[in-house]
């Protein structure tokens, strides 16, 4: 398992995205998987940085991946200590409706379950722990 610790900010979105790839392509992950993965990760660290902690004060998120070739599968850990939030609890968004009568939010969280095998959370320790599996 390989692990990376960065500030939880916006702008060191392309070090994490990095971190992933290099770890996916070391494990011969195809593109397909690995640009599925990409997205969701994107997407949840993204929340980590512009929801877990105040503005003034940014903490830190940890990205941990586990490669299981047996499988083989891919296992994206996000952990971080900021405010407790469990992104599975939102409730599904109406994609039949027109995108004006949606209702705001949910739409990233909807698509990192789609995107991904198995999606689960966990609060432990005063840390918000998020974690992607990806098969291929």
């Amino acid at each position: 398992m390989a692990q990376i610790t960065v500030t939880a900010i916006l702008g060191n979105l392309p070090v994490v995205t990095q971190f992933i790839e290099e770890q996916l392509e070391m494990a011969d992950c195809p593109m397909k998987a690995m640009m599925q993965i990409d997205t969701a990760a994107d997407e949840i660290y993204s929340n980590i940085s512009y929801y877990a902690y105040p503005k003034d004060a940014p903490g830190e998120a940890v990205i941990s991946v586990d490669v299981d070739l047996a499988v083989p599968e891919a296992i994206i850990t996000f952990e971080d200590t900021g405010v407790a939030f469990d992104p599975l609890s939102i409730g599904q968004p109406d994609t039949s409706l027109p995108a004006e009568d949606r209702v705001a939010g949910g739409l990233g969280i909807f698509l990192v379950r789609k995107l991904m095998d198995d999606v689960t959370y966990k609060r432990e320790d005063q840390k918000n722990i998020l974690q992607l599996r990806k098969k291929w």
